[in-house]
């Protein structure tokens, strides 16, 4: 009996070295890469983090200069996020806040740098949008028209399509183009949909170019 199983287990360890010699390198080759992604993945989530802690830690920075009007420390904030973090969203949204901050203490030329800089490296279209949103009213407050028109014809996201068509309006208008101004407030008007809260901004400008909104159709809200 005894003679019987050590066969059995002698054939079974036989059978064993063969496949790990048949197979043992490949197997263990699998192995390291599986460790080997592993070990990297782990690598990268953990420079992730990293790079995220240290990007909202310059946004935080921005911020407080944006708050304190200090154009220096924003231009400053701005630019170490764009050069340290230029993909993360800290410094996608750090471009806006700069933008915005930077208009509003006059420095226009500064504030049009960076929403440039955000619609040429924004990884998200969501901001790209706002960024070109914001940049064509910039230009046409300094009436420059067809810098304006290009950012406006640039194409957006179907979420910002109607705004877009909206601010087309405001630009057409203000060159004196009243029918074309009108077919885009129309446009924007359809576009938002009933419940919209800016739509009844847009409708206030379709009566001003003399479009009562109850002739568009079935959306027009009752009165």
């Amino acid at each position: 009996m005894a003679t019987h199983l050590d066969l059995e287990e002698q054939e079974q360890l036989d059978r064993l070295k063969h496949f790990w010699n048949t197979y043992g390198t490949l197997i263990t080759w699998v192995l390291l890469l599986v460790a080997g992604a592993v070990v990297a993945w782990n690598g990268w989530q953990y420079w992730q983090r990293s790079q995220s802690a240290q990007a909202a830690t310059l946004y935080d920075e921005l911020d407080r200069a944006t708050k304190a009007a200090d154009a220096e420390r924003v231009q400053r904030a701005l630019a170490d996020l764009q050069q340290r973090f230029a993909r993360t969203a800290y410094a996608q949204q750090g471009g806006l806040l700069a933008a915005s901050s930077l208009a509003t203490q006059g420095k226009a030329e500064e504030a049009r740098t960076a929403l440039t800089w955000v619609i040429d490296k924004a990884v998200d279209p969501g901001y790209q949008a706002v960024a070109r949103l914001r940049l064509a009213s910039l230009h046409m407050d300094a009436k420059a028209w067809e810098p304006a028109l290009q950012q406006l014809d640039a194409g957006f996201p179907a979420e910002f399509q109607a705004l877009a068509a909206d601010r087309k309006g405001d630009l057409l208008l203000a060159q004196g183009k009243r029918d074309e101004a009108r077919a885009q407030y129309q446009k924007a008007w359809t576009a938002f949909g009933p419940e919209s809260e800016y739509r009844r901004l847009v409708e206030v400008k379709l009566n001003a170019v003399g479009v009562d909104v109850k002739s568009l159709g079935a959306d027009a809200p009752k009165s």
